[in-house]
C-alpha cells in the first residue's frame, strides 16, 4: 500500500493513479488516513493535470462504494434519474419525476440545495410545509414501489466520501475541476442503483458552464464515466441563457410546477425541455422504444391527471397537505410587496446576465449567501416575459416578489441591468445530445 504522499507526487507529475491507489484515497477520505491538507495536494494536483476516463470511473465508484448503494429487487420497470448541472427558475425534477412515474418508470431522485445563482430542488420542496426532504433510506425503499417516485435530499448514507472532499474543493479553489465535477454528480447519482440517467448539462449566461466547449466536455466526461461505471447515461446539452419557465424562487416555482402538472398553464419552452428529457429517460430505460411513443405517454400522463395525482401522493407521503394541488394558497408563502419590472425602452428583449437574476433571488432572500442561511420562501420573480419578446416602454416583464418595498426596489434595478432592448437573440434550447 502506498503512502499518501506517494499517490500525491504521482499525480502532480502527470502520471496515471490506478484502481488501488484511488481507492485508497478514497477510504482515507472516511477513516481520516488522508489528512484534509493531503486531500486538498490531490485534489490540486487532479485539477492541474486532470484525469483519463478509467481513472474518472475508478474515483466515481470508489466514492459511490464508501456508502449504501440502493438496490431494487422486483420492481417491474426501470430506475431511472435526471440531473441538472443548475440553472434560474429550473424546477424539471418537481414535474417529470410524477410524469415518468405515470409512465411506468421509478425515479428515487436525490436532490440538492441551492448553491450560489442556482436554485436547489430542496428548497422548493421545503417550500410545501411539512414536506420533509430528511428521510431514512428504510422510507424511499417504502415509498418508491407505491409511488413510482420520491424527491428527497442528499442522506449522510449515501457517497459520504463526496461530502469530505467537496468541502475541501470548495475552499481550495479546485471545484472547476471536470474529473471531480464528474465524480462528485455521479457519485451520489449511482448510489440509487440506477438503469438508465439523463443530464441536463446547462449552457450560457445563466450556467456554471458559460461555454459550449466546456458544456460539451463535462457532458463526454459524464457519459464516458457512467457508461464505463455500467449505467446507460445520456447528456442533453440545454440552453440557459435566460431563466427557465416563468417564475424564479421557491414557492414561486412550486407554484409554477402545480400550474404545468394541472394544466393551468404550460411556458412552451420548459414544457419541450420537460417532454425531451423526459422521453430520453424513457428510451434509455427501455420502457419505450420510439421517441414518439415516449412523448405521447409523456403528454397522456399529464392530460389524464395521473401526473398531478402522483406529486399530491408524493407531497402527502412526505409530511406535506394532502389538498395542495387544490388549495395552494392556503398553504405556499405569499410575500408582502410585489412590484412590476417595467421596460425601460420599446425593443426586444434580450437577457445578457441571467447569472445577476439568481444571485438578486438569493439577495431577496430565497437562497443563501452562507450554509446556515434561512431561506424565505416566498420571494423572488415570476410572470417573466421570454427573451425575444417585443416589449413596449413602460410595459411589465416581470413582478418582483419581496419582503420589503427597499428590497423590491433594489430587484427592480438588478433585473434591469441584466436586460437589453434591441434586435432579437434566438438561443435554441437544445444545443447537443450526447450519448
Amino acid at each position: 500500500m502506498a503512502i499518501p504522499q506517494e499517490i500525491i507526487k504521482r499525480k502532480r507529475n502527470g502520471g496515471v493513479l490506478n484502481e488501488a491507489e484511488i481507492r485508497q484515497f478514497v477510504q482515507g477520505l472516511t477513516d481520516d488516513s488522508f489528512s484534509d491538507s493531503q486531500a486538498a495536494a490531490l485534489a490540486m494536483a487532479i485539477y492541474l493535470n486532470g484525469m483519463t476516463v478509467p481513472e474518472t470511473v475508478a474515483l466515481t465508484l470508489a466514492m459511490r462504494d464508501s456508502g449504501t448503494v440502493l438496490q431494487w429487487p422486483g420492481l417491474n420497470g426501470p430506475v431511472v434519474d435526471k440531473h441538472s448541472t443548475g440553472g434560474v427558475g429550473d424546477k424539471v425534477t418537481l414535474m417529470l419525476a410524477p410524469m415518468v412515474a405515470a409512465c411506468g418508470a421509478f425515479m428515487p431522485s436525490i436532490a440538492g440545495r441551492g448553491l450560489g445563482h442556482t436554485g436547489g430542488t430542496v428548497d422548493k420542496l421545503e417550500a410545501i410545509p411539512g414536506y420533509s426532504c430528511t428521510q431514512p433510506l428504510t422510507k424511499i425503499r417504502q415509498l418508491l414501489p407505491e409511488l413510482g417516485c420520491v424527491i428527497v435530499g442528499q442522506s449522510s448514507e449515501l457517497a459520504p466520501a463526496d461530502r469530505r472532499l467537496y468541502g475541501i474543493r470548495d475552499v481550495t479553489a479546485t471545484v472547476e475541476s471536470i474529473p471531480l465535477i464528474t465524480a462528485s454528480i455521479l457519485s451520489k447519482k449511482l448510489s440509487e442503483g440506477l438503469d438508465a440517467l439523463v443530464m441536463d448539462v446547462k449552457v450560457g449566461n445563466g450556467a456554471i458552464m458559460a461555454t459550449a466547449e466546456d458544456a460539451s466536455a463535462l457532458a463526454h466526461s459524464i457519459v464516458n464515466t457512467a457508461t464505463g461505471a455500467g449505467v446507460a447515461t445520456r447528456a442533453l446539452i440545454t440552453d440557459m441563457n435566460q431563466i427557465l419557465g416563468t417564475t424564479a424562487g421557491n414557492a414561486l416555482e412550486v407554484v409554477e410546477t402545480l400550474d404545468y402538472l394541472t394544466g393551468k398553464y404550460r411556458e412552451p419552452r420548459l414544457h419541450q425541455l420537460t417532454l425531451e428529457l423526459g422521453a430520453n429517460m424513457l428510451l434509455l430505460g427501455k420502457r419505450y422504444q420510439d421517441k414518439a411513443a415516449a412523448i405521447a405517454a409523456l403528454e397522456y400522463s399529464l392530460s389524464s391527471g395521473k401526473a398531478a395525482e402522483i406529486f399530491a401522493k408524493m407531497v402527502s407521503a412526505l409530511g406535506g397537505p394532502a389538498d395542495l394541488l387544490e388549495r395552494p394558497d392556503n398553504y405556499l408563502a405569499q410575500a408582502p410587496v410585489v412590484v412590476p419590472v417595467l421596460a425601460p425602452q420599446t425593443g426586444k428583449l434580450v437577457y445578457t446576465d441571467t447569472v445577476g437574476l439568481g444571485m438578486a433571488v438569493v439577495r431577496l432572500g430565497g437562497g443563501r449567501s452562507h450554509p446556515a442561511q434561512q431561506i424565505d420562501p416566498a420571494v423572488g420573480f415570476s410572470n417573466i416575459v421570454a427573451a425575444g419578446t417585443e416589449v413596449s416602454a413602460g410595459e411589465p416583464i416581470a413582478m418582483v416578489h419581496a419582503a420589503t418595498s427597499e428590497a423590491a426596489a433594489v430587484a427592480q434595478a438588478e433585473y434591469l441591468a441584466a436586460c437589453q432592448f434591441g434586435a432579437a437573440v434566438s438561443y435554441p434550447l437544445l444545443h447537443q445530445v450526447i450519448g
